[in-house]
């Protein structure tokens, strides 16, 4: 069975190298922010966003057990404001939309308003030859309008600046999918 976690870190190594800049647009409990901080190394540094301040206590505990250099910024806010943080260009960014897995608390989710202008944000500050990575979670009512709404702005997406690919498994309706945006 294809193991979906490891094709998506397929695509980002890929483009992602020691060195490089990345962020973690939803930093979650910090799995995704802990691979990107890996892969850079100490001499790249990684960008992690969330909302809730559990999520960077998570994530700052996680990338501490496992010896992380000191190359990242973990910032409570919104990913679409990411470019009042992030000044320059990423090789790499990761978006798991959806809530917060095991904080029992599914009200609060990425939505759709904040969650395209961050897409947007992202693009900006895509390097050449970089990629985002959108991982999309229909399960939930804001989940399948938020992937609905990402498929329509990245269909959009002039060919010969992005590439853009979604990855679905199609006999399973609501499991989690991925978009993929490599800039040229």
């Amino acid at each position: 069975m294809l193991d979906i976690l490891a094709t998506e870190k397929y695509f980002i190594l890929q483009h992602l190298k020691a060195g490089d800049v990345a962020a973690d647009f939803t930093m979650g409990n910090g799995h995704d922010t802990l691979f990107l901080s890996q892969t850079v190394g100490s001499e790249g540094f990684v960008y992690a966003f969330d909302i809730q301040p559990s999520a960077l206590v998570n994530t700052e505990k996680r990338l501490t057990d496992n010896n992380c250099p000191n190359n990242y910024q973990l910032i409570c806010d919104s990913h679409h404001n990411a470019k009042e943080y992030i000044k320059q260009p990423i090789k790499a960014g990761m978006f798991n939309l959806g809530y917060l897995p095991g904080s029992g608390n599914k009200a609060v989710t990425t939505k759709r308003e904040t969650t395209l202008k961050a897409i947007e944000a992202a693009l900006d500050l895509l390097a050449p030859d970089g990629i985002l990575l959108i991982a999309v979670y229909p399960g939930h009512e804001e989940g399948e309008i938020e992937g609905e709404l990402i498929n329509d702005m990245l269909s959009l997406m002039d060919r010969k600046q992005y590439c853009c690919v979604k990855f679905r498994i199609i006999n399973s309706p609501t499991s989690s999918y991925f978009y993929i945006v490599e800039s040229k």
